[in-house]
């Protein structure tokens, strides 16, 4: 941690062990959430199983091996994540099996190119608020000081004092579209706020809350000394971090079945809960952490008639996923440019959001690329219609590409690899009162993720990480053992003369 004014959120006392049996813990799902509480239960003694329903661990962070037509074996996943320096909890998570996060490494720079042409990076700035923002916008072609004197300073400031949960109440019924308009960025610099912020959720800014985007203005920029500079995991997602992650659980007790999906769980007695896989045992427990993914979590309950009540498990049924984004991967036969980025954000290519080029950070891409003198680019395209198709976005993606990358016009494409998906929580304007809570209506039952309410400034992979300690601790705390400390940015903003701006008392 690099911000001495990052917050420890203590957690409630208890013992180390219990004295007698211990009690038995189900985690459904071994994404990030599902892994953390899995870990901390571990920690004091709890016996858990961890059931998955794919074949490897870490959720939308997780990967595989495919076999390309040359007969390369090498590895896939769902697309590039970024690991904030900011990521505390999901960082402690990472430094169990991998203290120096050997596993990570830095990206340097990545630039934010326009159509226009213009440039915006984040390299080099200080870390410290406000000086962060006043050195981005003393050299961004985007936002110029010219444009200040336009802007609602006082809807402006609300930005510098985010809150959870109050900038829920305050900014949660608005779209992030209306609110930076409200503020009065110009149009650039509003098309740069959403290219960095709105859809990292997957989401157009007329379909994210307010509340969200300012969080995340919040989080990477405006409270946090941390800078928007971030690591990469240096191999595959299994290398680098799952497999020595699961070696040390399993160290401390925690069972995995991988390829093993939930089907419902019952009540198997007043005090036991079990879960239901599709195929293989049921797996009785004192307790369960359902950690899937939204829709994942939505199956099960709907299957699950004897947990809480019908009204509740209704509610979560309602809630919506964010709209389709598609990852494509191409190995090429030559390769791009020595001085392209690892990672380029862009705005105004069509439906591309961002290129990668995965040998220069991934040792799997490098080896292939050493092997073959060719490239492994990888291109997002997020917020997609409903009925986006990889035959119908393949042709925009490569015209894209060729685009903002021209020299691999002229390469061919040894083999290539597209997830189109829609698993992303969504959080829209006026959504907040609807999100699930750790807790639940059944005292065995606890909810994990990134779509769960957590009342810390946390978002993406951290509020998973976040999620699952604190869903581990709601059950440690009922069986009378300690709980594992959080932490997070500050809780409130930087500038006491900002606060009294935003209109906060």
């Amino acid at each position: 941690m690099r911000d001495p004014r990052a917050v420890r959120h203590p957690a409630h006392p208890g013992a180390e062990r219990l004295r007698g049996p211990a009690p038995r813990a189900a985690v459904i799902g071994g994404g990030i959430a599902g892994l953390a509480a899995a870990a901390c239960l571990a920690d004091r003694g709890i016996h858990v199983q961890l059931l998955e329903r794919e074949q490897h661990l870490g959720g939308r962070v997780g990967g595989w091996d495919t076999t390309l037509t040359d007969g390369s074996a090498v590895a896939m996943n769902r697309g590039f994540h970024a690991f904030f320096r900011q990521y505390y909890n999901l960082r402690r998570l990472l430094r169990r099996a991998d203290p120096d996060l050997r596993g990570l490494v830095p990206i340097p720079e990545y630039p934010l190119l326009s159509s226009d042409g213009s440039t915006d990076t984040f390299a080099g700035l200080p870390r410290t608020p406000p000086w962060n923002a006043l050195g981005f916008v003393a050299r961004s072609p985007t936002f110029h000081w010219r444009d200040v004197p336009a802007m609602n300073l006082r809807a402006a400031a609300t930005l510098a004092d985010v809150r959870v949960p109050g900038v829920y109440a305050r900014l949660d019924g608005t779209n992030a579209a209306d609110y930076l308009r409200h503020i009065g960025f110009p149009p650039a610099a509003r098309h740069l706020a959403f290219e960095v912020f709105s859809r990292s959720f997957f989401a157009p800014p007329t379909e994210l809350s307010a509340a969200e985007l300012a969080l995340m203005f919040h989080l990477y920029f405006l409270g946090s000394s941390e800078g928007l500079l971030f690591d990469v995991a240096a191999d595959s997602f299994p290398t680098a971090l799952w497999e020595p992650l699961r070696a040390h659980l399993e160290e401390r007790g925690v069972r995995f079945r991988l390829g093993t999906e939930v089907a419902e769980i019952s009540h198997r007695g007043p005090r036991e809960l079990t879960a239901h896989p599709v195929d293989g045992e049921p797996v009785p427990a004192d307790a369960v952490v359902l950690a899937t993914e939204l829709g994942g979590a939505q199956r099960i309950l709907d299957a699950s008639p004897e947990l809480a009540h019908r009204g509740w498990r209704d509610r979560i049924g309602e809630l919506r996923s964010a709209p389709p984004f598609l990852i494509s991967r191409f190995w090429l036969d030559r390769p791009v440019r020595a001085d392209r980025h690892a990672f380029l954000g862009t705005s105004g290519f069509g439906p591309v959001d961002n290129i990668s080029v995965l040998e220069r950070y991934e040792r799997d891409a490098a080896r292939w690329t050493r092997a073959h003198g060719g490239s492994v680019v990888e291109v997002h395209c997020y917020a997609l219609p409903p009925d986006a198709t990889v035959d119908g976005m393949r042709p925009r993606v490569l015209d894209e590409l060729h685009r903002v990358y021209p020299e691999t016009a002229a390469a061919g494409i040894v083999d290539e690899r597209h997830e189109l998906r829609a698993d992303c929580p969504l959080f829209p304007p006026g959504g907040f009162a609807q999100r699930p809570a750790i807790t639940t209506p059944e005292p065995g039952l606890v909810l994990a993720g990134d779509h769960v309410r957590v009342d810390l400034p946390v978002a993406l992979m951290e509020r998973a990480a976040t999620s699952g300690m604190l869903a581990a601790n709601r059950l440690l705390r009922q069986w009378g053992l300690r709980g594992h400390d959080v932490w997070t940015v500050p809780t409130t903003g930087r500038s006491p003369l900002l606060r009294v701006a935003s209109g906060y008392a």
